[in-house]
């Protein structure tokens, strides 16, 4: 992704608050297995025990 301005950089919809959220860095090799926009909405989607 270098090289790449913020305005293209790709992006998903989170799974839990369905809101858009954006390539980052340390995401870099799995991007593909991303699937929650934070920390928070990962651990709010284990809590409600939906898997």
């Amino acid at each position: 992704m270098k090289g790449v301005k913020k305005q293209n950089l790709p992006t998903k919809i989170c799974v839990v608050c369905q809101k858009p959220f954006t390539w980052r860095k340390k995401w870099e090799q799995v991007w593909d297995e991303v699937k929650y926009c934070s920390d928070r909405c990962r651990n709010e989607r284990l809590k409600n025990g939906m898997i």
